[in-house]
C-alpha cells in the first residue's frame, strides 16, 4: 500500500461528496498580494521612505505635466492673437474700408464728368482688387461652416454685381445719358444695403474671435498654480519630517527638488502675470482704439459718398417722409457719428503719437462741415457748377477736407496697430519657453527627490 509523502506543506484535498471532484482553494489575487506586501513594507521606516519618495516624485512630475499642458494652451492662444486672429480682424476692417472707398471713388469719378480722371479710375480699380484679394485670403483662413465664411461668400457673390452696375453707370455717363445716375444710385444701394452690412458682420465675427483668443490666453492657470502649491507643501512636509527624525536640517536632494518646484511656480506666476497684463493692454489700448478708428474711417467714407450722391441725384431721392434729401440726411447723420467717434478715439489715445492725428482729423471734420454748408448754399441758389467745384475742386473743396481726415485716420490706425502688435508680442514672449522649462525642471525635481530619499535609505543599510 502506497502512502503519500508526509510534510507540512502538503495541502489536503477532499473530494466533493456529490460530484466527486476535488475542490481547489481560492488563490490570492495579485492585487491582494501586492496590497499585503505594501502594508508590510509600510510598517518599517525604509519602506515608508520608499513609498513617500515615489509619491513625491510622481507629484513633481504631475505638476510639470499640468503646467506644460496648461501653459502650452495659453501660449497657443497668445500666438493666435498675434499671428491669426488680429491679422484676420484687420483684414476684415480693410475689406470694409476698400469697399466703402470704392463706392466713394466711383461717385467722385461720376461727378467729374464723362471723362473720369485717370487717378480716380486707378483708385477705384485698386480698391476693388484689394477687396477681392483680401476676401480670398480670409476665405482660406476661416472654417467653411463659420459665420465668417458665409459673409465672405455673400461678398464674393455681390462684388461682381456691384462692379457691373458701376460700369453701366460709367458707360451711360460717357454718353451723357441720365440713366447713368440711376445705375450709380442702384450700385450705391447694393453697397450700403447689402455689401457693407455683410462686411461689417465679417469684421464683428473676426473681432469676436480675437477677443475669445485673447481671453483664453489671459485665463489664469489655476490647475498649475494649485498643483505647484501642493508640491511645495508636500516637499516642505517631507523635509520637516526628515529633520524631526534625524535632526539634520538639510537634505540636498529634497532641497534641490524644492528649489526646482519654486522656480517653476515663480516663473509661472511672473510669466503669466506679464503675459496677461500685456495682452490686456493690447486689447484695451490697441484693439479698442482700432475698433473706434476703423468705424470713424468708414463713416467718413460713407459721408463722402453721400455728399457726392447728393449732387448726382439732385433731389431725386427723398427721405421716407418726403421732407428732405435722403443722401443729405445720411451725410448729416454720418458726420455726427464721425465726430462722436473721434472724441472717443482721442480719449482712448494714450500718447501724443496717437492723439495728434486724431486731433488733426477732428479739425478736418470741422472744416469739412463748414465747406459743405457753403457748397449746399451754392447749390440751393441754382449754381450747380459752383457747388460741384466746392465738392470735388482742387482748392478749398470738401474733397480736400475729406483727404485730410482720411490721411489723419490712416496715420492714427497705423500707430494703434503698432501699439497692439508690440504689446501682444510682449505677452506672447512672456510665455515662451515656460512649457519646456517647466517639464525639464519637473524631471530634475523628481530625480532630486529620488536621490534625496535614497540618501536617507542608505543610512539603514
Amino acid at each position: 500500500m502506497t502512502h503519500p509523502p508526509s510534510g507540512g506543506s502538503q495541502t489536503s484535498r477532499t473530494p466533493d461528496p456529490v460530484s466527486g471532484h476535488v475542490a481547489v482553494p481560492a488563490q490570492r489575487t495579485t492585487w491582494t498580494a501586492q496590497a499585503q506586501r505594501l502594508r508590510a513594507v509600510a510598517t518599517t521606516e525604509p519602506g515608508r521612505l520608499q513609498i513617500i519618495g515615489a509619491v513625491l516624485a510622481l507629484l513633481v512630475v504631475a505638476f510639470g505635466a499640468v503646467t506644460t499642458l496648461e501653459i502650452s494652451q495659453r501660449a497657443s492662444s497668445a500666438d493666435d492673437v498675434v499671428s491669426r486672429s488680429q491679422p484676420l480682424s484687420a483684414d476684415a476692417a480693410d475689406i470694409y474700408r476698400f469697399l466703402a472707398d470704392a463706392d466713394t471713388t466711383a461717385a467722385s469719378g461720376f461727378l467729374a464728368g464723362a471723362q473720369e480722371p485717370e487717378a480716380v479710375q486707378e483708385q477705384y480699380r485698386k480698391d476693388i482688387e484689394e477687396a477681392a484679394r483680401l476676401l480670398v485670403k480670409a476665405s482660406g483662413s476661416t472654417d467653411s461652416a463659420s459665420a465668417s465664411s458665409r459673409e465672405i461668400a455673400t461678398l464674393n457673390k455681390l462684388l461682381p454685381v456691384y462692379t457691373g452696375l458701376i460700369e453701366r453707370a460709367r458707360a451711360n455717363n460717357r454718353q451723357g445719358l441720365p440713366l447713368g445716375g440711376a445705375y450709380l444710385r442702384y450700385a450705391n444701394q447694393k453697397m450700403t444695403g447689402e455689401m457693407l452690412p455683410a462686411a461689417e458682420r465679417l469684421y464683428a465675427a473676426e473681432t469676436g474671435r480675437l477677443e475669445s483668443d485673447s481671453a483664453d490666453a489671459r485665463q489664469w492657470p489655476l490647475w498649475s498654480i494649485g498643483a505647484g502649491i501642493v508640491v511645495l507643501g508636500a516637499l516642505g512636509w517631507m523635509q520637516r519630517r526628515t529633520y524631526r527624525r534625524t535632526n539634520r536640517v538639510l537634505n540636498h536632494g529634497l532641497l534641490a527638488a524644492t528649489a526646482a518646484a519654486s522656480v517653476v511656480v515663480l516663473w509661472l506666476a511672473a510669466g503669466h502675470t506679464v503675459a496677461r497684463a500685456e495682452l490686456r493692454s493690447a486689447m484695451v489700448h490697441g484693439q479698442e482704439s482700432l475698433d473706434v478708428l476703423n468705424d470713424a474711417r468708414i463713416n467718413s467714407l460713407k459721408a463722402r459718398a453721400n455728399e457726392n450722391l447728393t449732387l448726382v441725384a439732385r433731389g431725386a431721392v427723398l427721405t421716407p417722409d418726403g421732407s428732405a434729401d435722403q443722401y443729405e440726411a445720411d451725410y448729416s447723420s454720418g458726420m455726427k457719428a464721425l465726430k462722436a467717434q473721434l472724441e472717443k478715439a482721442e480719449r482712448l489715445a494714450d500718447d501724443d503719437s496717437g492723439s495728434t492725428p486724431v486731433a488733426t482729423a477732428a479739425d478736418g471734420v470741422a472744416q469739412w462741415q463748414a465747406r459743405h454748408r457753403e457748397a449746399r448754399a451754392t447749390d440751393d441758389r441754382g449754381d450747380y457748377d459752383g457747388a460741384l467745384a466746392q465738392i470735388i475742386g482742387t482748392e478749398k473743396s470738401t474733397g480736400q477736407s475729406f483727404q485730410q481726415v482720411d490721411g489723419a485716420l490712416e496715420k492714427a490706425l497705423a500707430h494703434e496697430q503698432g501699439e497692439f502688435t508690440s504689446a501682444a508680442k510682449e505677452g506672447r514672449g512672456a510665455l515662451r519657453g515656460l512649457p519646456t522649462g517647466a517639464a525639464a525642471l519637473a524631471v530634475l525635481g523628481a530625480v532630486a527627490v529620488i536621490v534625496g530619499v535614497n540618501r536617507r535609505l542608505s543610512e539603514y543599510r
